[in-house]
């Protein structure tokens, strides 16, 4: 860790006094998998969307564009896959704000940042809830959004084995056209698209909103992976381990 002698955001007359010291938050399979993530969501929401409803017509070539669509579509799933499964992986191997725990609000000290931060939002309180990594409130909605991305995996695959016809891939997905038939399995793929792009659009509305209010360096650390604290803060976060 290394000290930072000056004083950064808005911080209490005692803290203001304090050197902020600059702490590791995010490692680097954190921050590979958010990027990958995201950019294969910009990429796949564009091609499965051209799939669902072409838009774009060249003359002549229209299903060489449908199939170089759904080739870049498949590719860029399975790189998809690979990054979500590598953020699963550091759920349990990576440090103490990258583990699972992080993203359930299990015990007393999260449930008070889970309330206090919905308050925030709502209105009723004037500051967020301080944690050095996700607030409880945001690890949950992170909770959520993963489980959509299984269900998108799920669904993807086993859209995708009907083509290739996979005895291995129908191991794993086979039995999803047994439950829900293949038509409402695509409407379930395509719909979690746009829970995705709703969920791009706050998350990085409140990831500037909380590092306005915080000045800790939230929206830089998701590039370098270092934050900004007080050593009081980083007390007060070790205090509840």
């Amino acid at each position: 860790m290394t000290t930072v002698t000056h004083s950064i955001g808005r911080t209490s007359p005692s803290e203001a006094e304090e050197k902020l010291v600059r702490v590791y938050i995010w490692e680097w399979p954190v921050r590979i998998a958010h990027w990958v993530i995201f950019l294969s969501i910009v990429v796949l929401s564009f091609t499965g969307y051209y799939m669902y409803a072409p838009f774009i017509t060249s003359r002549g070539s229209g299903a060489f564009l449908m199939g170089e669509m759904r080739f870049i579509h498949e590719v860029t799933a399975f790189v998809f896959v690979a990054a979500f499964l590598l953020r699963v992986y550091w759920f349990f191997k990576g440090n103490k704000w990258a583990r699972w725990r992080q993203f359930l609000p299990i015990g007393r000290y999260q449930w008070q940042g889970f309330i206090g931060q919905l308050q925030y939002y709502l209105f009723v309180r004037r500051k967020p809830e301080f944690r050095m990594g996700h607030n409880p409130l945001a690890g949950a909605t992170y909770s959520m959004i993963f489980a959509l991305m299984l269900i998108e995996i799920l669904t993807g695959l086993a859209l995708y084995n009907r083509i290739l016809g996979s005895k291995v891939l129908g191991f794993f997905v086979g039995w999803l056209p047994m439950l829900i038939s293949i038509r409402y399995l695509r409407e379930i793929h395509f719909l979690i698209m746009f829970a995705f792009g709703a969920f791009v659009i706050h998350h990085v509305y409140s990831a500037v909103l909380i590092g306005i209010e915080e000045r800790s360096g939230l929206v830089g650390g998701i590039f370098s992976g270092y934050k900004f604290f007080s050593e009081s803060r980083i007390k007060e976060d070790a205090s509840h381990e």
